[in-house]
């Protein structure tokens, strides 16, 4: 075992050198690295192999057969239970088919515009009379738990309790990715989210998301609170890290603030180039199902492969100068920070419309917004990427 450890270490000897705190501070430059040198490496660090081009990390998404979430080691599995994000073939369609309807972008667009507007509005009065505070959980994180709240059927004002349970879970799955155990907390949290998750299953009325779905024959009330967590954690995830990036990106950018403060399409295209360039969930887990040869690494079966997203939307053979951030580039939207194949992302058109209003309207509310140089904002992130806080300034 030993010495077959040493052989993968001599065959791939950037990822061997690569360390846990190099992808949780800045991973891009060896992301590159990896990228132009060994696309598919062993990486001890990850006790697992990273895929770091773009076609290679689409090829592995859109295989289930070979390359599958199905395993008892898969991180959010071990926190949240078997769900839809757990679960490969016949019963992932099973947990998934019946909350894909409400998701979709018409629906999405009828049943939360109003709400994403007034959320917005609630959150950006808070703010307006003040001349400086924290964006990030100030802002983003409780507009992204309110949103996601009302559509699991919580209780208004529950955003607070929602965002220390979404902690605790991003915490649990990121030890698990750093090869550590399940933390108690993100236990108890989960535990404390499946109570009150039962109770609107059984309270709320019977046109509402959760109770509708029970009353279907499909899933089990703890399977649906298995869901339910999934969508609750990535409803926050993506729109949390997605809101903060794009700020962060455009506020290091004082002279593209003004341009998409004044025009939608341009804002649009600048919350497409910061999830492409600094996508909220920064890796995808799965596993092999066989023995598999990819990019002449032989990868036995039961492997872990990991397939970095991070890495894939900043490939050169896709994106033309891939480290810049570019509002006029033509194919921003190739990018995958939303994952791709069975898996892509359930809340993907709730999480734009969210960007989009939020920011709309932050922009258009605090006049000469601008970062506190005195708090400058740092990513980090091995799993989920976005900035600890986000200070910022206006008038």
């Amino acid at each position: 075992m030993r010495s077959a450890v040493r052989e993968r270490e001599r065959t791939f000897p950037v990822g061997a050198t690569v360390a846990l705190d190099q992808l949780d501070d800045d991973p891009h430059p060896v992301l590159a690295k990896l990228r132009a040198r060994e696309p598919v490496s062993w990486l001890p660090a990850l006790d697992g192999w990273l895929v770091t081009r773009y076609d290679d990390a689409v090829a592995v998404m859109r295989d289930p057969d070979r390359f599958t979430v199905a395993d008892p080691r898969f991180s959010t599995g071990q926190v949240l239970g078997p769900s839809m994000l757990s679960l490969d073939g016949t019963e992932h369609v099973r947990h998934r088919a019946p909350f894909v309807a409400p998701f979709r972008a018409r629906a999405v667009r009828r049943t939360f515009s109003t709400d994403a507007a007034a959320e917005t509005a609630r959150l950006v009065d808070r703010l307006a009379h003040r001349r400086a505070g924290e964006l990030r959980r100030g802002f983003a994180g409780p507009l992204a738990a309110a949103i996601v709240g009302r559509a699991l059927g919580l209780d208004q004002g529950e955003e607070r309790a929602v965002l220390r349970w979404y902690d605790a879970i991003v915490d649990a799955v990121t030890a698990i990715t750093a090869g550590r155990a399940v933390t108690p907390e993100g236990r108890a949290a989960f535990q404390e989210l499946r109570r009150y998750l039962l109770g609107a299953i059984e309270h709320e009325p019977a046109d509402s998301l959760l109770a509708g779905i029970a009353a279907q024959p499909e899933l089990t009330h703890d399977e649906i609170v298995s869901n339910a967590a999934v969508l609750l954690f990535g409803g926050v995830e993506t729109t949390e890290g997605m809101i903060s990036n794009v700020l962060l990106h455009l506020l290091e950018r004082p002279e593209l603030l003004d341009i998409v403060r004044a025009d939608q399409v341009l804002l649009a295209a600048a919350i497409e180039e910061s999830l492409r360039l600094e996508p909220a969930a920064s890796v995808v887990d799965r596993y092999t199902t066989e023995a598999i040869s990819l990019r002449g690494a032989s990868i036995e079966a039961g492997e872990l492969v990991r397939v970095s997203i991070a890495a894939a939307n900043r490939d050169p053979a896709v994106f033309s100068d891939a480290d810049m951030f570019d509002l006029d580039r033509a194919n921003s939207r190739r990018h995958i920070a939303f994952a791709q194949g069975a898996h892509v992302c359930l809340g993907i058109h709730l999480a734009r419309l969210e960007a989009q209003t939020g920011l709309s309207v932050l922009l258009a509310s605090l006049p000469r917004l601008r970062l506190d140089r005195a708090r400058p904002p740092r990513v980090r992130g091995i799993v989920f990427r976005k900035p600890s806080a986000l200070h910022a300034l206006w008038d």
